[in-house]
This record gives C-alpha cells, structure tokens and sequence, in this order.
C-alpha cells in the first residue's frame, strides 16, 4: 500500500512540472504585468501589444490551466508505466476522454438550469452544464485515468494475441483495454457525480472553514509526509480539488483565476523556503570549524539559494532530517505556524512551482497585501537561525563541516555530470540490485532487490544529501534538481551494461545457449549453479523472483561468484542475511525449480 502511494506521488511530479511555464505565460498575459512605469508610458504607444499580444500570451497559459486533468491522465500513467513508456501516456488520454465525456451523458441538467429558455439555447444550456460539472473533477479523473492506464501497461505490454490479432498485441493492445475501462469509469462517475459533488463541496466547506487549525495541520502534515514522498497527494488535494471559484478547483487555480480567498495553502510556505532554511543554512554554516567551513560553503550556499529563488527545500531538509529529528520537529511545527500568521495577516501568495523568490516576483501584482512577506520572513530567518544555532552547539550535532575528521572527505563535491553513473550503480549495490530507476523533483526513487546493498556514504560522497529506506525493496537518494538527471544516466548506463553483458556471458558459456522463455532449466547450467554455491548442503531454500533466483545459503563464504560467468550468470548480489541473488533471464523460474529438488530432504 505504502509502496504504491509513493509511485502515485512520484508519478503526479510529471505533469506538474508543466505548471512553471503554465504560471509564467498566464501571469505574462495579464495587463496588470505590463502597467507598472515605465512599461506603461511605452506600451501605451503601442496598443496592438496590450489588446493582442498579452491576451495571446494568456490564452497560452489558460490552456494548460483548463485541461489539467489531461496533463494528470498522461503524466500520471507513463509516470506508473514501465520504462516510462509513451504508450502508456496515449492509454491514460484515451481513458481520460472516453470516461469524461461518457460521464457527461449520463448527467441529469437540473430544469432550474433550462427554465426560460428556447429549445436552441436549452442546448447549448445542457452542454455547458454538463462540461462545467465534469471540469470540477478533471483533475481526479485524469489521476484515476493516468493510475488506471499505468496499471493496464505495466499487466498487458507484453501479451500475445492469436496470429491474426497479432498486430493488436503487445503496447498497441494497453490504449485498447484502457479504452474499455473508460467505459467503467465513465459509468461510474457519471452515476456517482451527484453524491461526489456533494461529498466534494463538504469536504472543501470543513477544510476550508476550519480555519487557522486546518492550515497548520495542512502545513505540519506537508513536511512530515516528505519522508515518505506522500506530500505530493496532500499536495493535489489542497491546490487542484478544495474550493470552487467559477468552476475553477484547488487554491492554485483559484488563486490565478481572481478568487481573493484563495492562496491560503500556499502564502505559509513563502516564510521558511525564501527566509527560514537558508537561514538555517548560515547557522550550519557558522557552527562550522573556521577550517572547514571552506568546504562546506559552497554546498551550503548553493542549497539556500535553490531554496530562496526556486523554493526547492529538500536537500536542506534532508540535512538534519535523521541527524536532529527534535530540530526537524520544529522545522514542521514553525511551518505550520508561517500558515497560521499568513493567513491571519490576510497575505493570500500564490505559485505555479513553489514558494521561492521567482513565483513572488511574478505574482505579486495578484497578491494580496504581499510586502507583508518581508517582515514576516526576517522573524523567521532570526527565528531559525537562532533555533539552529543554539541546537547544533547545545547538542553537538553532526551538520556540515561539524563530522569526525575521518569523514570530512565525504563533503567532496558531487561527482561532475557525464561520470556519475557508474558511481551511483556501484553506490547502489550493482546492476543487479536495480529493478526500476526513476526520480522526481529532488530525489532518486528507486526499486531494488535488497536495499541493504546500498552503500549509504558512498552515496554521500557522490553528493547525495539523504537517503530512505521506505522498505526493504525501495531507497529514496535526495540529490536535488539534479535528481531527474541523474536517473536518465543511471538508466542509459544500466542498457549500455545490459547490451555488453549478453554477449559475454554466451562467450564465456558456448556449451550453455541462452535460456529461451518456457524451455526447462539447462542441466548443465544448475550444476555449475550448485558447485558455484557451495554444493548441494549448502542451499537452505529456493525461490523465483521474476528473472532471479533466490537462494539462502549455510555458508556464504564457500560460495565462488568467479564461477558464475562460466554458467551464464548475468549477475551475483549478496545479502548480509546470507542470500544469495542469481540473476538468470527467463529461465530463472525453472532453473529455481531445479536447484530446489536438490535441497537437503527435499528442502
């Protein structure tokens, strides 16, 4: 369960990054952006700008706005699919369409909506009402569509049809079924609207009137939930779904639609991300050796000012995390706070990507009262400053510049983009330890066969700023905007070892051909498996995992790895516990079965 709530998580990060450039052509297209002397003084002379070109801008920004819940429908599913593949992304849209506008034919128009008017306009009537209704929850039904058609990929990619439906085998056959289960979907929420509407409107009326409690709730529960990566569902719900405003849901669409209530769950954050942690940042700073703090600057420096100009808090956080839960804690509970005093000072701050000094800019002609920011960021800035400094030197934390000697190496610079792969590969326990590699904004998020293999300074040392260990087959490395990046790499290079494998693996085995899928385990292959491992007396148990095989062993340290090439191994991990992973291909199920009627008295 927690397993797929952080996939959704990552997953929503693809179609939200389109938001930045959403925002800035939006705010581009207001007149109000370009009134401001002397701008005003010089386009004045020239109205075919203002009355053509800024509206044109606009639009550009509305259309993204207007059809969020596409954008979630494709991101959200190539963001669940395998390999992130596209095919998955045209399942999501062909879900998305088929279940919204079914659902819109099956919506009863209300006859106050269609008195008085002529039977010409009670058309047009009927099918304004009906789009007004499914926008309301364009957003959950593209994330439902995008999760669905994500799903359907990653279960039918692969299928084989009969030889004269071969064609519609394979990736052509997700749009397909997901096209199917639009028809499910359209079903179910054009019956349920009704009860959904209500459910929706109750739900936005508690939130929304709870008030100053229900904004430091929303802002202590956003930074716990950052270990996890679960802050971007909370996220959606509070700035796409809460509050309606001329058909426009979530603070952030309200904010740019004019709504002045809006902005409360976003105005709290603007205190801690452009004030609060770089401050905290000068504070490690200062805490710092006076010798060491040479090192550690840069490092320091450069991750408060992602926070202050892009609001980007994560490497910063992810410093003192783990190392001053206590410090964390009240890190969360001065974030709660900030939304509190926000919102009773009536400072309503809206952003497209995050609260940081360019979503400030731009937005400030459609804040309200947002000077009041400066006086509530310096408090906040002494506030944690001081917080951090009397911490660390009260508690003699760890922070940056303040470790063993022995470890001060580890606050090299990151390894340079273009030879960080192998790094990363060899930090995480191997290619054979690595089942899915993605990211989203500041993080690696990472599938592995046993995360006990990940080399947590090694990491550290490639200028990894955290890492999590949600479970024992998934690892989170906090690196930062970078993090996208660097999983493009480590994917490119895991293909390129991939494709550099197979051939010598037949090379070093002519007398083993590689497994074909269904064929029985090669004879020859299980017993060089079993010499490899120790003999017969050696394996305790057996079990198949996809293309592995896992085998526990009595005693690891008889086992020969260098002996594994000669039987088509395409790759050995071990496990502190004594397991022992056999990476085998397709025959891995069948070679397991074998190794298995080998086990002491059956095993």
């Amino acid at each position: 369960m927690l397993a797929s709530l952080q996939k959704l998580g990552r997953a929503l990060m693809l179609p939200i990054a389109v938001l930045p450039v959403a925002g800035m052509l939006l705010r581009l297209g207001q007149p109000d952006v370009w009134t401001w002397h002397p701008l005003n003084q010089i386009l004045s002379e020239h109205g075919y700008f203002v009355t053509q070109i800024v509206p044109f801008i606009g639009a550009s920004g509305e259309a993204i706005f207007t059809n969020l819940g596409l954008l979630f429908a494709i991101g959200v599913a190539v963001g669940f699919a395998k390999e992130n593949h596209g095919a998955a992304g045209l399942a999501g849209l062909v879900c998305f369409l088929i279940a919204t506008k079914g659902a819109g034919v099956l919506l009863q128009v209300p006859p106050s909506e269609l008195a008085g008017l002529s039977d010409k306009a009670k058309g047009l009537a009927e099918a304004a009402w009906r789009a007004g209704a499914i926008a309301r929850f364009g957003v959950p039904a593209g994330i439902t569509s995008g999760v669905i058609a994500g799903w359907l990929y990653n279960r039918f990619y692969d299928i084989k049809l009969p030889d004269y439906l071969a064609f519609f085998g394979g990736r052509r056959f997700v749009p397909i079924v997901a096209g199917f289960a639009g028809l499910f979907l359209a079903l179910a929420l054009g019956l349920a609207l009704p009860a959904l509407s209500k459910g929706m409107d109750q739900l936005s009326a508690a939130v929304l009137h709870a008030g100053s409690l229900g904004l430091f709730l929303y802002g202590v529960l956003n930074r716990l939930l950052i270990v996890t990566g679960l802050h971007h569902i909370l996220n959606n719900l509070a700035w796409f779904i809460l509050g309606d405003f001329h058909g426009k849901t979530g603070d952030l669409n309200r904010f740019f639609a004019g709504d002045p209530s809006a902005g409360g769950f976003m105005s709290g954050f603007f205190p801690v991300m452009m004030f609060g942690l770089p401050a905290a940042c000068l504070a490690m700073y200062h805490a710092a050796p006076k010798d060491r703090r040479k090192g550690v600057g840069g490092m320091l420096s450069s991750m408060a000012l992602t926070s202050f100009l892009t609001g980007v808090t994560e490497p910063i956080e992810f410093t003192f995390m783990f190392l001053a839960p206590v410090l964390y804690g009240v890190h969360v509970v001065l974030t709660g706070l900030a939304m509190v005093i926000m919102d009773l000072l009536n400072v309503k701050l809206g952003f497209s990507f995050s609260a940081g000094l360019f979503d400030y800019l731009l937005n400030f002609k459609k804040a309200t009262n947002p000077l009041l920011l400066i006086p509530v960021g310096l408090v906040y800035f002494a506030v944690y400053y001081g917080v951090f400094r009397v911490c660390i030197s009260a508690f003699k934390l760890q922070t940056p510049g303040r470790e063993p000697e022995g470890e001060a190496a580890t606050l090299a610079a990151p390894v340079a983009a273009g030879g960080r792969a192998d790094g990363f590969i060899a930090a995480l326990g191997g290619p054979a330890n690595l089942k899915v590699v993605d990211a989203c904004t500041t993080r690696l998020r990472l599938e592995v066969v046993d995360n006990g293999l990940v080399n947590a300074g090694a990491l550290k040392d490639l200028g990894a700023r955290g890492l999590i260990k949600p479970s024992a087959t998934t690892v989170q490395v906090v690196l930062g905007p970078i993090a996208d990046q660097v999983a493009g790499e480590i994917r490119a290079r895991l293909t390129e070892l991939g494709d550099a494998l197979a051939p010598a693996a037949k090379a070093a085995a002519p007398a083993a051909p590689a497994p074909i899928q269904g064929a029985p385990a090669d004879p020859a292959q299980v017993s060089g498996l079993v010499q490899m491992l120790g003999g017969a007396g050696n394996l305790k148990t057996v079990e198949a995992r996809a293309s592995r095989v896992l085998v526990t062993v009595a005693d690891p340290s008889v086992i020969d790895e260098a002996a594994g090439a000669g039987v088509g191994l395409r790759g050995v991990a071990r496990t502190e516990a004594g397991t022992v992973h056999l990476v085998l291909g397709p025959n891995a199920a069948s070679t397991a079965e074998a190794l298995r009627r080998l086990l002491p008295q059956g095993g």
